[in-house]
């Protein structure tokens, strides 16, 4: 604990550390990220914030005149932010939409107490006064904070929220109160890292009543980032920003053109955001491991378009074409199959959806015939690692090597 100053009141360490523990007794999973923040006295937070090195910030007037059982709910939303890695999380958003200023940072910051809030409290911890939820804005809960960004934008309605300031732990924005990477106190990214995989172990191990925002991130958590995720991720990025996908011609906003044809308005070349199908190799070849590690791609397809889930469309395959899903939680899709493998029909069934996908992304153990042509967009492959063997034509041999993916399609070797 860092020392206050001369003449200041002081701190009620037992006040803050008695909600602490109350916080962890009736969230267990979190204990162990919530000892791990290291307290530090700020009279320029209003209440309690955190840095993206695990110190949290705390305000004694704020201490000093919240009950108990707020300040436990106050704990876990601020340890939240930092194992949710709100931090690292906006600074990608801000990179990738051009967001900058302290008032998107306050949106970021209420974004993500969206995400946060919508199933945090209730169950022994209170929920503190003035959290802000999703239906605070008129959203609906059960959401990310990338999506959340884009249903609101700061107004009237959110001018009573202009105090609001979790730390730059929360929304990557220093601090003129942070004490950085060299202060006292603050964890490396090694014990960042194993701290947020202590917790994921426990939800995973016995999820229980967990809320499903946490099951859902200690999925994720719990499989850290591989190098074919990054480079999945980036083929995605780099079909949906080609030249044809997600364009199109608008009269909302005139090209600069018509300046120079009187008289005449021009439509402007704008761009959308892309749409994206996916299919899912369920043959019998297909193993129930790399099935659940399709749905983690899924989720990681998701984010490299910018967290538009909603413009996500999963469809199973094996021989025939299953039930399209459009994307709301990726655990909440039903993979099924079993049988032969023939990918065309996922193909077919995927272009003739309307609005036709900008990306194709396919994942699969490369068992399966390939179309003849080349789709009408951008077409990504998944392949599952496969031993091959001598050469074989029968699918059903334990030999068989199927025909490589087609040239037009950019492959990425999954694990």
């Amino acid at each position: 604990m860092t020392a206050d100053a001369p003449g200041a009141p002081a701190l009620d360490l037992d006040k803050l550390f008695t909600a602490r523990l109350h916080a962890a007794r009736v969230r267990p999973y979190l204990a162990t990220a919530l000892f791990a923040l290291h307290p530090v006295v700020s009279r320029q937070v209003p209440t309690m914030a955190v840095d993206r090195h695990w110190r949290c910030y705390v305000s004694p007037a704020f201490v000093a005149r919240t009950p108990v059982e707020d300040l436990a709910g106050v704990w876990v939303h601020e340890v939240s932010h930092l194992l949710r890695d709100h931090h690292g999380r906006s600074d990608r958003v801000a990179r990738e939409r051009g967001l900058t200023g302290a008032g998107e940072r306050l949106r970021m910051n209420i974004a993500a107490d969206c995400e946060i809030n919508d199933d945090a409290f209730g169950d022994g911890l209170a929920r503190p006064e003035g959290a802000v939820v999703p239906e605070t804005l008129g959203l609906p809960a059960g959401k990310l904070m990338e999506d959340y960004l884009r249903r609101f934008r700061l107004g009237q309605h959110t001018q009573d929220l202009a105090w609001l300031d979790c730390g730059s732990g929360a929304d990557g924005l220093e601090r003129e109160w942070d004490l950085g990477p060299d202060g006292a106190h603050g964890l490396s990214a090694q014990e960042r890292d194993a701290v947020r995989f202590r917790v994921a172990q426990g939800i995973t191990a016995r999820p229980g009543n967990t809320p499903r925002g946490w099951r859902r991130w200690a999925e994720e958590a719990f499989h850290p980032p591989q190098p074919w995720r990054e480079l999945l991720g980036a083929a995605v990025r780099s079909a949906a920003s080609s030249g044809g996908a997600g364009e199109d011609y608008t009269y909302g906003r005139p090209s600069r053109r018509s300046a120079g044809v009187p008289g005449t308005v021009l439509p402007s070349l704008r761009r959308k955001p892309p749409r994206v199908s996916v299919v899912i190799d369920t043959s019998g070849s297909v193993s129930d491991a790399e099935l659940g590690s399709a749905l983690l791609e899924v989720a990681a397809i998701s984010r490299a378009v910018g967290g538009r889930r909603d413009l996500v469309t999963v469809l199973p395959c094996d021989a025939a074409v299953r039930v399209a899903h459009p994307l709301c939680r990726a655990e909440g899709i039903t993979l099924m199959g079993g049988g032969g493998t023939n990918l065309r029909a996922g193909f077919t069934r995927a272009l003739r959806a309307r609005p036709r996908p900008d990306v194709l992304v396919v994942l699969t153990d490369g068992q399966t015939p390939w179309p003849t042509t080349r789709p009408p967009c951008r077409t990504v492959v998944g392949l599952f690692p496969r031993q091959r063997a001598a050469r074989s034509w029968d699918e059903n041999e334990a030999d068989y090597v199927p025909d490589a993916p087609p040239a037009w399609a950019r492959v990425v070797n999954i694990g």
